[in-house]
Order: structure tokens, then C-alpha cells, then sequence
């Protein structure tokens, strides 16, 4: 700003320009001004200082007292403290202290103004309330039933949108961006930058999202079809919700609709886009034992654990006489005195009372009652009726968020209550895992275990690293199946390698965001390209698939770590390299892995036609990949583009005699990972590259696999994946 509002300057009637307050404070921050008139004084001001004053927001104001703003300067209230400060006799007595004696009858109200988001931090807690500003109309509070911290509540907090959950009524009409793309100019290091908002209808998304696939929603029995859709529908639009807030972050004034997450789940959840309506005892069709979670909504989606907040699920079942509560799941996340140590037994602790480990509030610590879902427990006790555990773990990307991995069926053994931290009475319930079902939370103590091991006696490890230090994380090779000791010898290399420049038709200078690229900067060339918006959010993951992915590259400006440069940081997931039983060396992941992450780009080296042609036999290898070949589209959203990818040139690599950890990924007819033609700004070279992303979130030691696509000119082989959807061949 060229001028400030000094201290004492007053502001003509009228003059008053609101776009110049640029940091309202809430009241708790104002200094209080107190009155001291001698008759009401109950301590003594010191001898020689001003006496402590009380001034209308409206004025008139004392010597030394600013006006309060944001409220209405009326031309009375501009006069002298003076000329309108009066005694009973209309005689002027400047004798007299200010007491605060006019009615406000012109202030603003506080909940009319909006504060502008902090430009120092990008994550500003931002309250949810369903309602505008300054709306009076009723909204429902989501409360805990079992309470939990904050960031033990499954829904991640590192999107940036750690807020109180506060929910509108269901019938309300969420989410939706009216008005044309919208102009905004803010600055960054002195640099102007021009914001544009789209005008992206998200009501309209969900709508072709129910009309596309009808007859999969809804279901009271679903199966692995609709729940993989809905849990990737559900993320593919959170993910879309959180491209849009993210551009509004450091505009003044621009509405921001609270956390992606509980704005589409609650858009799914009105319009009907969930399955496994019907509440159960026992196993959810289509949810795997060892699937996991990264929002409590999509628990609740999938038909697994119906309340988005509270720790038990339980339903009226009748008996003989009444209905009686029967527990259907409970959440082990850390918020209670939960014993999580043993990967079949677990010790939970009942809900109520205060008791959870972070008690934020403060507030008075109680015996919890047998009641709720409390009650329930002990019911399920007696009725012996197999109860589902969900285990909330720490995420490893997100120190403060958590991943929900589904530990399967439980059986409840024994009760009893004992005395918690606080000295209060605790419920403890002794559950024990039902044999012969899959690993899921073994699986989880294992890695931890591998990770923290110099020297690990773990069976078939062949080799600690097999990329010798070439990349950001050690990547282990396994065989627990046979005697090979390892795939054929190649040079592990990180990225691709191009013999010689491939010239673009349109050269390109590069983008000039010099602290980063920022989303829905107009300016920024490379957001021109990917048409108006970052691909990635701010926490890495891709946004969709496209067609062509445009990074930033050698001739831009932006520092390495720009948000447009994800695939150019190497692996950012410990990978492993195995053997599988029937597919030869294959590829998973120790970490668990959330839709739309970028796990490895295809490494080795560019061949052009010509070279192919020479090859002649070898070109049959396994190890050739080949942009131009077409595959169905999977990290879009119905109605989004669905054209196959585009590529500036024929790009084919070979992998044979040097490539990375993508030469050992198999096909599958139904996939959990895709590929992305990536190009990235060279000038007037061509530097196109072909990264792999999540479809959806993949549980660790899960086959990482891709379709390999149809390729007319090559043999069919026979496909091995075992999908239901299996093609019985690939090329």
C-alpha cells in the first residue's frame, strides 16, 4: 500500500474504503479501553497518567483513541470529543472522563466482513458451517461419539483444510461454483500475479458421476466393482474440490467452502453414492481385508464403519423380548488407552467420560457409563457376534494424518473396567482376531520392523538396495517363491536417457514464476498448457489424468522444488522388486500409497523408428514400452476428457540393458496404477517422459501393475493377471 491509516487519521464520512483493511482481528486481540470515571473506579490510576477511557465504535473519540474499525463513520462522530461530549446542563466540561454513554446505532455487524486468509500460512483453521457469512439459518453440528483429536479423525490434514467439522443440513445444495472465470491480482515478492477462478460446476460432477454408473450406487449389497468406484470417484472429486480451494488461498474476499473431504463425502451421501446401504454384522461385500483408508467419510461410503466421527458402530438387533445393541466395528486410532501391541489381540477401551489421550477442551473427566456403544460391546459379548476392527496408523507422508487399514473380524472375549490415566472408571474389552483370514496389521509390524533392521534375517532377501545408491530410497529385491537370485544383469538408471535432441515444431521459453509455480496463476505459462490449472495439489497428488501432462522444466524459472515439478524428485515410496509365482519378477511398495501419487517414471533409452527396426527380434522383449499404444483412461471423472494420450513424437523406450523399478511392473486387465505422458519445458528440445500414478490407495505389499494397452502390430501373449475382468491376453 502506497498510504496506511496512521493512528490518528480519521477518515472523511462516506470516505471510508473497506479494500484497504487488510487484517481484521477478532475482538479477544483488541486492546480494551476501560472506563474510569471517579464515581466507578475500583482501582486507583497511577498519578500522572491518562486515566483509562470508553469510546463508542461509532465515536466520538478520546484524545489518543483511533476508530474502530470496521464500523460507519458518522459526521457526528468526526466531531471534537469536545463538541459532543456534554453535561446534563448542555455546559461542555472537558474536566470531566469520557464514559461511554451513546447508543451504537450505526456499527457494522461483525459477521458481515470477511478476514482475508493469512498470507503466512497456507493452512489457516478456517470453521465449516454449511451457511455464508453472516447466514442466521440453522446448521447440525457433527459431534463425537466417541471422542477423538482432531488429527486422529481420518481425514487428512494435510491438504490444508484442518478445520472444526461443522456440517449443514443434508438437504442443502453443496458445492456448487457459480459465475465465469473471475480475475484476481495478487503479489508475491514484489511480483504481480493474476488469479484466475474457474467456473467449475462440482453439483454437475457428482450428477454424472450418478448418471454414468446408476445401476453400480445404491446397492444394500455391493461388491469389489462398486466399492473401487466409489472410492475412487469419491477421491478423484476431492482431490478436484481441492484444486479449486487451493486457488482461492491468499485471494482477499474469495469464499473458501471448508475441507475438501467432508464436502464430497457429504455430496456423495446426498446424492446416494455410496453402496452397502444395509448395515451388517460381519464382513462388507467388496471390502478386503487389508484395504485401507485415508478419510473416516470413505469408511462410512463403503458400508465398513457408518459414523464419520464416533470410534463404535453398533445397530438394534431384536431378541426374544427387546431390541438390544449390537456392536458392527470399531476404530483403534489412538485417541483412547487403546493396547495396539499384539497384531491378533487387541484391548479397546469404551467411549465416553472424556478419557481420550488428547483432551484439547480441557474438559471434566468422568466415569464412563454403559451405555451406547459401550453397552453394545458388552452385548456382543454374551451374543458372541463377530465384530469388524479398522486400525488407524500413522501416515508416513503426514505426520499429523492417518491411514485406516481394515484388520478384519473380531471376536470380543472378555470385559472388565478399570481405572484410565485420569483416574476415572474405563470400559476395556478384550478382542482376538478370528483365524484364517489374510494378513493386514502383521503386515504393517513386519516393515516397521524391516526399516528400523541393519542387518534383517528376513526370508529371501537377495539384495538391501538394487538400485546401489541411484536413487533417493533403497529398493530392495526379494525371492521367497524359488532359488533364482535375481533378474538378468542391467544398469539401473533413474530417468531416461534421449541419444540425441528431438526438436519440437513450437519452441517454448519457459515459465518466469520464480518462487514457484502458484495455482491458477494466469501468467505462468505451464499452467496456460495444463489448461488454467496446477495438475498436482499441494501435497503432490495429480489432480486427473490428461491426455499430456505439462511440467516445468529446464527453461523455466521455478525453483526444483515448484509444485509442477513432482516426477522430477525421484522416488519418494520404498519399493521392492520380487518374484512372483507365475509373472516373473514383479513390483510393490512398503508404504501405503494414496490415489493420484507419483510412484517412478520409465527409465532407459529412447529409441527412434528406425532404431526399433533394427532390433528385429528383440523388439518382442519385454522391456520395450511404447507410447503410442491405447488404454482405457482411469484417474478421470465422468464427463472430463477421455482422449488417449498425446504424444509430440513416437516415443519408444527400451529398458532391456539399462531402465528402473517400472521395467518389472506386470500387466494387469484391471490395474491399481496408470501412465502419463509428462512434458516437461526445455526450450526447443522435446523432453517427454512417461510417469505412473495411483489409480487408487494400494495397501503395502500390494502388486503394483498397469495395462500395457493394445498394440495392434504385436503378438498377443497370454495374461496371467487373474483379474475378473481378464482379457486373456495382452500385447
Amino acid at each position: 500500500m502506497e498510504q496506511s491509516l496512521g493512528q490518528d487519521s480519521v477518515p472523511g464520512f462516506g470516505s471510508f474504503d473497506k479494500s484497504r483493511v487488510l487484517d481484521v482481528r477478532p475482538l479477544r486481540r483488541l486492546v480494551p479501553v476501560f472506563p474510569s470515571a471517579s464515581s466507578s473506579s475500583s482501582f486507583s490510576t497511577p498519578q500522572g497518567a491518562a486515566p483509562f477511557v470508553c469510546a463508542s465504535p461509532a465515536g466520538p473519540f478520546p484524545p489518543g483513541v483511533s476508530p474502530f474499525f470496521p464500523f460507519f463513520i458518522s459526521a457526528e462522530s468526526q466531531r471534537p470529543l469536545e463538541q459532543n461530549q456534554q453535561t446534563p446542563s448542555g455546559v461542555g466540561n472537558q474536566n470531566t472522563p469520557f464514559v461511554f454513554n451513546n447508543p451504537i446505532s450505526n456499527a457494522v455487524p461483525i459477521n458481515s466482513f470477511r478476514t482475508p486468509p493469512s498470507s503466512t500460512a497456507r493452512g489457516t483453521p478456517n470453521q465449516y458451517t454449511g451457511t455464508s457469512n453472516g447466514d442466521t439459518t440453522p446448521s447440525r453440528r457433527i459431534t463425537r461419539s466417541r471422542a477423538q483429536p482432531q488429527s486422529q479423525s481420518g481425514i487428512a490434514e494435510e491438504d490444508g483444510f484442518n478445520t472444526s467439522v461443522t456440517d449443514g443440513e443434508n438437504t442443502r445444495k453443496v458445492g456448487r461454483s457459480k459465475g465465469k472465470f473471475q480475475s484476481q491480482k495478487r503479489t508475491r515478492g514484489g511480483q504481480d500475479i493474476n488469479v484466475a477462478l474457474p467456473d467449475v460446476d462440482v453439483d454437475a460432477i457428482v450428477d454424472n458421476i450418478l448418471t454414468s454408473y446408476t445401476d453400480t450406487f445404491r446397492q444394500a449389497d455391493g461388491n469389489k466393482e462398486s466399492v473401487g468406484y466409489a472410492l475412487i470417484f469419491y477421491d478423484l472429486l476431492r482431490r478436484r474440490i481441492t484444486q479449486l480451494e487451493e486457488m482461492k488461498e491468499k485471494i482477499p474476499g474469495a469464499s473458501r467452502t471448508g475441507r475438501p473431504d467432508l464436502r464430497a463425502g457429504t455430496l456423495f451421501m446426498n446424492k446416494g453414492i455410496r453402496t452397502n446401504t444395509k448395515r451388517r454384522i460381519g464382513a462388507v461385500p467388496g471390502v478386503e481385508v487389508g484395504d485401507i483408508f485415508f478419510f473416516r467419510m470413505e469408511l462410512c461410503l463403503v458400508g465398513l464403519h457408518a459414523p464419520t466421527m464416533g470410534g463404535i458402530d453398533y445397530m438394534g438387533v431384536k431378541n426374544s423380548t427387546e431390541d438390544e445393541p449390537l456392536a458392527l466395528s470399531i476404530v483403534s486410532s489412538g485417541g483412547y488407552e487403546d493396547s495396539v501391541e499384539d497384531a491378533n489381540v487387541l484391548i479397546y477401551s469404551g467411549q465416553g467420560g472424556n478419557a481420550s489421550n488428547d483432551n484439547r477442551n480441557n474438559r471434566e473427566m468422568k466415569d464412563q457409563k454403559l451405555e451406547r456403544g459401550n453397552l453394545a460391546l458388552e452385548k456382543s459379548l454374551h451374543r458372541a457376534n463377530d465384530v469388524r476392527v479398522i486400525r488407524g496408523l500413522k501416515d508416513v507422508s503426514n505426520p499429523t494424518g492417518k491411514v485406516y487399514v481394515y484388520d478384519g473380524l473380531y471376536k470380543i472375549h472378555e470385559s472388565w473396567v478399570d481405572k484410565g490415566k485420569s483416574g476415572c472408571s474405563v470400559f476395556k474389552y478384550k478382542l482376538v482376531r478370528l483365524p484364517g483370514q489374510p494378513e493386514a496389521f502383521t503386515i504393517w509390524k513386519s516393515i516397521e520392523q524391516w526399516k528400523v533392521e541393519t542387518t534383517t534375517t528376513r526370508v529371501g532377501l537377495i539384495l538391501p538396495d538394487l538400485t546401489s545408491g541411484a536413487e533417493n530410497l533403497p529398493v530392495t529385491l526379494v525371492n521367497d517363491v524359488d532359488g533364482e537370485k535375481g533378474p538378468a544383469h542391467f544398469t539401473y538408471i533413474s530417468s531416461l536417457q534421449y541419444s540425441k535432441p528431438v526438436n519440437l515444431t513450437e519452441s517454448s521459453a519457459g515459465c518466469t514464476c520464480i518462487g514457484g509455480c502458484l495455482p491458477g496463476n494466469s501468467n505462468c505459462s505451464c499452467i496456460k498448457k495444463n489448461g488454467g490449472f496446477l495438475p498436482y495439489t499441494a501435497n503432490g497428488l495429480l489432480v486427473n489424468q490428461t491426455p499430456l501432462l505439462h511440467e516445468c522444466g529446464l527453461s523455466c524459472q521455478c525453483p526444483p522444488n515448484c509444485r509442477n515439478r513432482v516426477s522430477q524428485g525421484g522416488l519418494k515410496i520404498r519399493l521392492e522388486v520380487f518374484k512372483t509365482k507365475e509373472k516373473g519378477w514383479g513390483l510393490r511398495s512398503w508404504d501405503p500409497i494414496r490415489a493420484g501419487s507419483f510412484l517412478c517414471e520409465y527409465a532407459g533409452q529412447v529409441l527412434n523408428i528406425s532404431g526399433v527396426e533394427e532390433l528385429g527380434g528383440d523388439y518382442e522383449d519385454d522391456y520395450i514400452f511404447d507410447a503410442t499404444r491405447t488404454c482405457e483412461p482411469l484417474g478421470v471423472l465422468p464427463g472430463d476428457s477421455t482422449e488417449t494420450p498425446k504424444v509430440p513424437f513416437p516415443l519408444i523406450i527400451s529398458a532391456n540393458t539399462a531402465g528402473n523399478v517400472a521395467r518389472f511392473m506386470n500387466h494387469s486387465c484391471s490395474p491399481n496404477v496408470f501412465w502419463q505422458p509428462v512434458l516437461r519445458e526445455n526450450k526447443n528440445e522435446s523432453d517427454l517422459h512417461i510417469a505412473f500414478y495411483a489409480v487408487g490407495h494400494i495397501p503395502p505389499m500390494t502388486e503394483l501393475t498397469y495395462d500395457y494397452g493394445l498394440i495392434p502390430h504385436e503378438r498377443k501373449k497370454v495374461c496371467l493377471c487373474g483379474s475378473v475382468k481378464c482379457r486373456g491376453s495382452f500385447y
